[in-house]
């Protein structure tokens, strides 16, 4: 008993140095589905608003889905943040293709520039992983995924390279920090991340070398945003209000703002889960038709669970969603 409490003590100080808010930017590669759900918009938005804080450094933005022009959308936000250099990755391989009903990945792609055109000026998304993690320092590289685990599955799954000798699962234990993972239903249920590329769910969460921390989709459920943003009049011109704008009056569950799953990863994997959350250590485990349960013999995983009440982090995310690109926060504060 003296073991397991020591072993539990240890494992909650080693996940609050990890995932706390840290001094030097957080080194993130950001793994989203970017549609059909819009959550994915608000949670990119966070991360460049950490990014012009000084807070994060963006390695990389992945596609987990490879509809048409997907590439494009995330080019769309980067360069909305005046971060048109960052490099987009889409799979190259089998991949879901779902996208969302309501149009606004099409509407922004449209509308807002992007010098990406199509999935096929966009590098393969397992070797820009490969060729990324192999420029950075050991255990430096949070990973935040909010999407499928495609990538993720077939990066643990490659050999050696032009870019390391490692094989994935020994490159990704070499260079990364923790994965922080938009993923399952606590303590079990069945959901749309997991269940759509369910293989590539089950090996990632079977083999991956490093600490997973998981926001479930309890978490976001309960937090509702996106209604200050397009009620915002100052705000003009913006493809994550445009998305939000669209997307909200479409559904009646809506009403009240978009549930903000992704989102909640985002934040986490910056600010940390004290005083937000509590973590819950164990092993996730995913059977055949996609449901998850939860193992609580495991100290390499851990989900979060509700500490501070919701409308807490509900307000930290309609603030942030609100972040204007500096360019323009500048020309503002000008007139």
């Amino acid at each position: 008993m003296r073991i397991t409490i020591i072993s539990c003590f240890l494992f909650l100080v080693c996940a609050s140095t990890l995932y706390c808010q840290q001094q030097k930017p957080v080194s993130i590669i950001f793994d989203s589905d970017m549609g059909p759900d819009y959550d994915d918009v608000g949670a990119i938005t966070l991360l460049h608003a950490f990014a012009d804080s000084g807070k994060v450094k963006i390695l990389a933005t992945m596609a987990s889905t490879k509809y048409e022009c997907v590439a494009c959308v995330l080019d769309v936000f980067n360069t909305y943040f005046n971060k048109p250099g960052i490099p987009v990755g889409v799979p190259k391989g089998n991949a879901v293709m779902l996208r969302d009903f309501q149009h606004w990945s099409d509407t922004v792609v449209a509308k807002y520039p992007h010098k990406i055109k199509s999935n096929d000026d966009a590098a393969d998304a397992v070797e820009l992983y490969r060729k990324i993690l192999s420029q950075q320092p050991a255990h430096s590289v949070t990973i935040v995924t909010v999407g499928f685990l495609t990538n993720l599955a077939g990066l643990l799954k490659t050999n050696g390279d032009q870019y390391s000798s490692l094989k994935g699962k020994e490159l990704v234990a070499e260079k990364v920090s923790h994965l922080v993972c938009m993923a399952g239903k606590f303590p079990e249920g069945y959901e749309f991340n997991v269940d759509k590329d369910i293989p590539a769910s089950q090996y990632v969460f079977n083999n991956w070398p490093r600490k997973i921390l998981f926001s479930g989709f309890e978490i976001g459920e309960k937090i509702k945003t996106g209604l200050p943003l397009i009620y915002n009049e100052q705000i003009q011109n913006s493809p994550v209000k445009d998305v939000f704008r669209i997307s909200i009056p479409m559904a009646g569950e809506d009403s009240a703002g978009r549930k903000s799953w992704d989102e909640t990863a985002v934040l986490v994997s910056i600010k940390g889960f004290d005083p937000y959350y509590t973590l819950h250590y164990g092993n996730i485990v995913v059977a055949d038709d996609g449901k998850n349960t939860w193992n609580d013999n495991g100290k390499q995983q851990a989900y979060l669970i509700e500490k501070d009440a919701p409308q807490i982090v509900q307000d930290i995310i309609n603030k942030m969603i609100m972040h204007q690109p500096l360019k323009q926060i500048q020309k503002k504060q000008n007139n």
